[in-house]
């Protein structure tokens, strides 16, 4: 099984990390003004903008 990439408000982080809203056309169109939150392994992810979306973890380029 692959590890799981998207995660519903509630859900604890599984890793520290930045992490985004996604929603049904994000891939497509994107989403206007999507929230951000910093989160530490095992903290909750809190509501989104509506409940289409829910929150993936921001990629790091270095």
């Amino acid at each position: 099984m692959g590890e799981q990439t998207q995660f519903e408000p509630g859900q604890r982080a599984p890793n520290d990390g930045d992490y985004m809203e996604v929603g049904e056309d994000s891939f497509h169109m994107g989403i206007n003004n999507p929230k951000h939150v910093t989160l530490r392994k095992g903290q909750q992810f809190p509501e989104t903008s509506n409940h289409n979306r829910k929150w993936k973890k921001v990629k790091q380029f270095h």
